[in-house]
């Protein structure tokens, strides 16, 4: 499925961005341009010449490049819209967008999902989750007034900074999103989490390929934003069982299914007991 069409007509009601917008609260805008550019005049930028590429090389032939523990944790800046490269600079992936042909489709039990028709090699970009971005408040306003019969799209990506400083990007494509929409949950995924970024402070929310992925296979990432499916700690394990009776099922059947979609109690919490901790 290509990023072109307003709406996905006898799907569901949803108003169809490539990228993602600025909220209702209008609090964060990820279209403002506020990071400068690069100075490179080459077709594609290097290492040690690159302002973009201080932290080191992002990507290799497209693919992602790993890091030397399991959780991807190095920050990504592309290239951008100020930057004199090329636009076929090797530093420009997550951007470009699709260019895997995906497909939405019912599942048995888990409503609408997403498979590719195609092959995607690990560590390709295959899709971003765009929507709305949100503040704090208008994300929890939305989540607490869902009932338990609507879907939760909102997701919350948490990310610790140098000095402690925790970073919060609430995405919600409720209304307003892309293909990253009708993504499934699996405590086995073929997908995992980076935020990228390409012109501010404000990430886009890669998915890439955790392994190779074959053509027909349905694609998943895991919903509390864990990279490879990393297990929980004693004390996350006891908070999500206090939680059960809010939770959903899980219906991924993989072997190490915990039984229920992940959960992230802070956006039920007031301000004053709101833990801000990783989801």
């Amino acid at each position: 499925m290509g990023e072109n069409g307003n709406r996905y007509k006898g799907l569901v009601n949803l108003a169809y961005s490539p990228d993602s917008v600025a909220g209702a609260d209008g609090d964060v805008d990820p279209t403002e341009i506020t990071f400068p550019g690069c100075s490179c005049l080459t077709s594609s930028c290097v290492v040690d010449e690159c302002s973009c590429l201080c932290r080191g090389e992002n990507y290799s032939r497209l693919c992602l490049r790993p890091t030397d523990t399991e959780e991807y944790t190095r920050p990504v800046f592309e290239c951008n819209a100020l930057c004199r490269c090329s636009e076929s600079c090797q530093n420009r992936v997550v951007q470009r967008g699709l260019q895997f042909r995906l497909q939405v489709f019912k599942t048995e039990k888990k409503g609408w999902g997403l498979r590719t028709l195609e092959r995607i090699a690990k560590g390709r970009f295959v899709c971003e989750y765009a929507g709305e971005v949100l503040g704090f408040n208008e994300a929890r306003r939305r989540i607490q007034a869902q009932t338990s019969k609507d879907s939760n799209y909102i997701i919350a990506v948490r990310e610790h900074l140098h000095g402690g400083e925790v970073m919060e990007t609430f995405v919600d494509p409720t209304y307003i999103g892309n293909v990253g929409r009708f993504l499934n949950h699996s405590c086995e995924p073929n997908l995992f989490m980076v935020p990228i970024r390409v012109d501010s402070m404000v990430p886009k929310l890669a998915l890439f390929a955790a392994t190779d992925i074959s053509a027909g296979e349905e694609l998943s990432y895991d919903y509390s934003g864990r990279f490879h499916n990393l297990p929980t700690t004693t004390r996350e394990q006891k908070s999500l069982e206090e939680d059960n009776r809010l939770r959903k099922p899980c219906y991924c059947g993989s072997r190490t299914c915990s039984s229920f979609l992940p959960w992230d109690s802070s956006l039920f919490s007031t301000p004053d007991t709101c833990s801000g901790s990783s989801a």
